[in-house]
């Protein structure tokens, strides 16, 4: 069991792609601590840097299914610009932004209303291309509400995990070369670096940290 994550890091799907059937807990409760919901690493020209989708705060006692995207400032365009200037240079940028960019634009009907629709459109890109194939749900049976209840040993409950790699499996960044290698990024990275090599590093990463 996973937490909902926008466009989540590595370590996120090296996870959920060393199981069979995983459920993403779109009900889980609002907790705006909580940042892999709405923000992801990526590397920019100077370093590790955050983005972020503005949310509107839902009420008190909600979910993250509850919380809707913000217009605030315009998040869209800062993500396009920063994909762009991070991945525009890397081998495989141009194969794949062409899928994302329908989901950075205002909010003119093609924009999902709300975080988790965003979240599950950047997720079924994500898992396609890296070739994930875990059977994937984002609601928990009443069954496994109550297992997960009694801390039962048959569902594996990592909603809150920060899913840092202890042992990151290094795989060519474009800036290596100034910035030295980047763990622990967002999933975007290591696509728009390695492409269809995708998922030889994830089986890599998965049996180095035995996950």
């Amino acid at each position: 069991m996973l937490p909902p994550a926008l466009c989540g890091s590595i370590g996120y799907y090296a996870l959920m792609a060393s199981h069979r059937n995983v459920v993403i807990d779109r009900y889980c409760r609002y907790d705006k601590r909580r940042k892999l919901m709405h923000r992801y690493d990526i590397a920019d020209v100077n370093g590790r840097l955050t983005l972020t989708v503005p949310i509107a705060k839902p009420r008190i006692g909600a979910t993250w299914n509850d919380a809707g995207v913000s217009a605030h400032g315009g998040w869209w365009n800062i993500h396009k610009v920063a994909l762009w200037s991070a991945y525009g240079r890397t081998p495989f940028f141009e194969y794949y932004i062409d899928e994302l960019t329908p989901y950075l634009q205002p909010r003119d009907g093609i924009q999902p209303e709300s975080l988790m629709d965003l979240n599950i459109s950047f997720d079924a890109i994500i898992r396609r291309i890296a070739g994930i194939e875990s059977n994937i749900r984002y609601e928990l049976t009443q069954t496994e509400k109550e297992l997960v209840d009694k801390n039962d040993c048959l569902i594996s409950d990592y909603r809150n995990s920060n899913f840092d790699l202890l042992h990151p499996i290094e795989y060519y960044q474009v800036r290596a070369s100034q910035q030295g290698f980047i763990p622990n990024l967002t999933m975007l990275d290591l696509i728009f670096n390695m492409g269809p090599e995708t998922p030889l590093v994830l089986k890599k990463i998965i049996e180095k940290n035995i996950l």
